[in-house]
């Protein structure tokens, strides 16, 4: 058995000296099967410890409803089997461009503002929640025999709030919950956020791309003993839908490496692999300096031009960072290990069957609900997905504009079976008039709840009401169809007919032949946007507006012969074909 100490100047292992070394590597947005490879990358580039975020609303999808949550003590024992050291990060808030930065949206549908407050009823969901995961790490501490060193309080807290009431009770939860080893915060170099988010007698560390001298000094202005570390190394940046894709030169991060490690300090590479938004768990942001502006959502791959790629193959990055940090590893590094089997040869199959939305709905859906005005996602209980909205415009009476108030986010727009636009939150005004009598059908998709800022936990679906020039229309039908819905049995169930030609919103299926399974690229020429499903297993959300172009196939996924491919297409047409390369 071991110990680990937050020392005057160091981190003490055993009371000696130690520098950590360490990579964020997001063990649910990498396939399970691939754990090891991805790890033994790390270990190759000079890493002695890798750093894990733990998302809430994965594993508690519903109150008291709880998932796979040994996943994570899973992964900690691979780490263990790597060699490697490891730092937990369980929230309950993560960011991460995480969909709702990983409170569950039933949390923050109830109660709003109150979440990450001193607040009785969220620090009881809170407790509830960090009882049932972390026996999967106490049990796994160092001074039990295994790898995990530290784990932190809340994350980033200084860029939101400051109650300090709030800190101070959920750092003692972590400690009447068995954790025994030291605990932290992370939070950007600026005082308002180091104020904001520290905590007396809790080492803090900061978060920054760049400046590294600068950085520490101004957290030795708020903590003038105790190791240095830059908890999150910005080496990449993520991706938006609809913007250009992210870059940053391997030379220039490679110099801000070796200044943080110059400075004597430790470092967590964020991201060292960041692997992928499977399942549409992405996130979104908001624009502006304030992060109040149009939302932006997050893209389904996170490969955050990481040294370690979406592939897990090693980028420049990689072979640069390797040089810096050989500089400062005790003894050679191990060899860098040969990259993952990838698919044999392309293939491709037609999207031959198809079934209509609406058809769609009446075997996934939920049951449908009647209300005066527009319940939101979260009334609905619909996390990640669409909803339909019906309701009826009554009549006689002459055109007149359409609109939506409080549309989140995204939504296709039928009268009377008939397309008749797409309307966004920041243009929710139909571009022609509707007369009455109309029945009216608005399929409106979240595309990732706000991670990050004033805006998180925003609801989602019609948050206002729809308006016939003036006047709400009341009377609602509403029903979700949750991409949790789509499983092999349940999709068996729908009744598949021949793909029409042209643009046809619906689920589309289709069978593609590998000959010899392994990681792959997926695209669908023609599609629009929508989810794709490989053998049941989702690979997020693909949308035409860029920058992403294909969806990542984790190896394991595919099978030898026949592989079937779900595609759900939301707004045009999903093409005549998949194609996996």
């Amino acid at each position: 058995m071991s110990t680990f100490a937050v020392g005057d100047e160091d981190f003490l292992l055993d009371g000696r000296p130690v520098r950590l070394l360490s990579g964020a590597l997001h063990y649910f947005r990498v396939h399970e099967d691939q754990w090891d490879h991805r790890l033994e990358m790390l270990r190759a580039m000079g890493l002695n410890c890798v750093e894990t975020y733990v998302p809430w609303n994965l594993y508690e999808p519903e109150p008291g409803r709880y998932g796979d949550v040994a996943a994570l003590g899973r992964f900690l024992d691979a780490v263990e089997r790597a060699g490697m050291w490891a730092i937990v990060r369980p929230g309950p808030y993560i960011c991460a461009e995480w969909e709702n930065g990983g409170l569950p949206h039933w949390v923050t549908g109830r109660l709003g503002r109150r979440v990450r407050t001193d607040d009785a009823e969220f620090l009881d969901l809170v407790g509830g929640w960090f009882r049932t995961l972390l026996p999967q790490v106490v049990a796994r501490q160092i001074d039990r025999g295994g790898p995990v060193i530290m784990v932190q309080v809340e994350n980033e807290y200084g860029s939101y709030g400051s109650d300090q009431g709030y800190l101070r009770r959920l750092a003692d939860l972590l400690l009447d919950c068995g954790v025994g080893v030291p605990l932290f915060t992370s939070d950007g170099p600026e005082d308002h956020m180091l104020t904001g988010g520290s905590v007396p007698g809790v080492l803090a560390t900061a978060n920054f791309g760049s400046g590294a001298r600068e950085a520490f000094a101004a957290l030795r202005r708020h903590q003038p003993s105790g190791p240095l570390m830059c908890m999150e190394f910005w080496c990449g940046w993520f991706d938006h839908w609809g913007t250009e894709h992210s870059v940053r030169d391997a030379d220039d991060a490679a110099a801000t490496l070796r200044e943080i490690l110059e400075c004597g300090a430790s470092v967590n590479l964020y991201m060292a692999h960041g692997g992928t938004n499977f399942a549409g768990w992405a996130g979104a942001n908001r624009d502006g300096a304030l992060h109040e502006g149009e939302l932006r959502p997050t893209v389904t791959s996170y490969d955050y031009d990481a040294p370690v790629d979406e592939a897990g193959l090693p980028t420049e990055k990689y072979w640069r960072f390797r040089e810096v940090l050989a500089a400062f590893a005790d003894g050679p590094l191990p060899e860098v290990p040969g990259p993952p089997r990838r698919i044999a040869a392309p293939a491709a199959g037609a999207l031959a069957e198809w079934a209509p939305l609406g058809e769609v709905l009446e075997v996934l859906g939920d049951e449908e609900s009647d209300t005066p005005v527009p319940p939101t996602f979260e009334e609905l209980g619909v996390d990640r997905g669409v909803v339909r909205y019906r309701l009826e415009i009554p009549g006689p009476r002459q055109p007149y504009p359409l609109s939506v108030t409080g549309l989140r986010d995204r939504a296709v727009v039928c009268v009377d079976g008939v397309r008749a636009g797409v309307l966004t939150t920041e243009d929710a005004v139909l571009p022609e008039p509707v007369a009455g009598p109309a029945v009216v059908e608005l399929w409106v998709e979240s595309l990732g709840r706000v991670n990050y800022g004033p805006r998180q936990g925003e609801p989602k679906g019609i948050t206002g009401g729809v308006r016939h020039e003036r006047q709400y229309v009341h009377g609602v039908r509403a029903r979700g169809l949750r991409l949790d819905a789509f499983e092999a049995g349940a999709v068996g169930k729908v009744p598949f007919r021949p793909a029409p030609g042209g643009a046809a919103p619906g689920l589309y299926r289709a069978v593609v032949d590998v000959t010899e399974p392994g990681d792959a690229a997926l695209s669908l020429p023609g599609g629009s946007r929508g989810f794709v499903w490989v053998n049941g297993f989702c690979l997020g959300r693909y949308w035409d507006v860029g920058p992403q172009g294909s969806l990542f196939v984790p190896g394991p996924v595919l099978r030898e012969g026949d592989n079937e491919v779900w595609v759900l297409e939301l707004e045009g047409g999903a093409g005549a074909r998949v194609e996996l390369a």
